[in-house]
């Protein structure tokens, strides 16, 4: 297998920021900037292969960052654009372990500024109904739009997941969905009546017509292009961004945020969170407590409901 090269690994990862975070323009202008500067100096140290960098060019590379002064002899870069700088870098190889191109993250043991891990933005049940109100009208590309953002909810779906679904992944009558994640490891996902119905009128009523004008595509994919070739990437980012937009979400709808609604709104209903693990492919429990922070309306709840002296009525 030929290495990623760390050019590449950059290509893939910003690619990753537009279509799976949803980053605005200018977040992922700043992402560039500071990974520009950190292949630089990996080139400089021979490294050009992203499984081949270490922990101590790492952390030469933040030596670096520190000790870079301008002509008067003062510090080059302030503490935040270095903090910045770190994170990029540390998000950088995140994807890169994940994505199966290194086999290790050589800056999980360094200290200093962490990607952080804040509570995920999650929508309201109202802002989903809302957003699945937007995806109107009965042509094919609607019926499939409102199939790509119901399946996506319902199975707490990556969209490279969803747009690399084959026919035979579906199992309707069942409700499940064969899915393929990172390191094409197989989960089974359910889904329930409303993303099966999207479905079903979508592959009886919309993708026939886009499969009539149908391009050589490898495989039997689900989700079809206006040309007939499998629906990429990049398309089923703009399909759920545009229906954000519709709904007056806003610019920072991506599928990435129908992913953290799915999971949040099932631990607020009681799912385990052993559950929405498996749901949502995540090899490690850690990856999901970031879901388990009370949200306000499950604090209010519980509150509510154990407080003595919340006011509510007792029988």
């Amino acid at each position: 297998m030929v290495p990623t090269s760390v050019d590449d690994a950059v290509a893939e990862f910003r690619t990753w920021l537009v279509v799976e975070r949803g980053l605005a323009p200018n977040s992922v202008a700043s992402y560039q900037r500071d990974l520009r500067r950190y292949v630089a100096f990996l080139d400089a140290r021979g490294v050009r292969a992203i499984d081949r960098v270490t922990e101590a060019d790492v952390s030469a590379y933040a030596v670096d960052l520190h000790a870079a002064v301008d002509d008067d002899g003062r510090p080059r870069y302030a503490p935040a654009s270095i903090a910045r700088a770190l994170v990029s870098v540390r998000s950088l190889h995140r994807f890169a372990r994940d994505e199966g191109f290194a086999p290790a993250d050589p800056t999980e043991e360094l200290q200093g500024a962490r990607v952080p891990q804040g509570i995920p933005k999650a929508l309201t049940e109202a802002e989903v109904e809302a957003l699945l109100g937007a995806v109107e009208g009965d042509d094919p590309r609607a019926l499939r739009d409102r199939a790509v953002v119901e399946t996506l909810y319902a199975g707490g779906l990556r969209i490279a997941e969803l747009v690399g679904l084959d026919r035979a992944d579906l199992d309707l009558g069942g409700g499940l969905v064969r899915v393929f994640g990172k390191g094409r490891k197989e989960r089974i996902v359910p889904i329930g009546r409303p993303a099966r119905a999207a479905l079903d009128a979508y592959l009886h009523r919309g993708r026939p017509a886009l499969e009539s004008r149908r391009a050589r595509v490898a495989g039997d994919p689900v989700f079809l292009n206006s040309r007939g070739g499998r629906l990429s990437r990049q398309a089923g980012w703009k399909i759920v961004h545009e229906a954000g937009m519709r709904a007056g979400l806003g610019e920072q709808m991506s599928p990435h945020v129908l992913r953290h609604s799915c999971a949040t709104h099932m631990l607020d209903h009681g799912a385990d969170i052993r559950v929405v693990q498996e749901l949502l492919g995540h090899a490690s429990l850690s990856t999901t407590q970031i879901y388990t922070k009370v949200s306000p309306e499950r604090l209010r709840h519980a509150y509510l409901s154990a407080h003595p002296r919340s006011g509510r009525p007792r029988g």
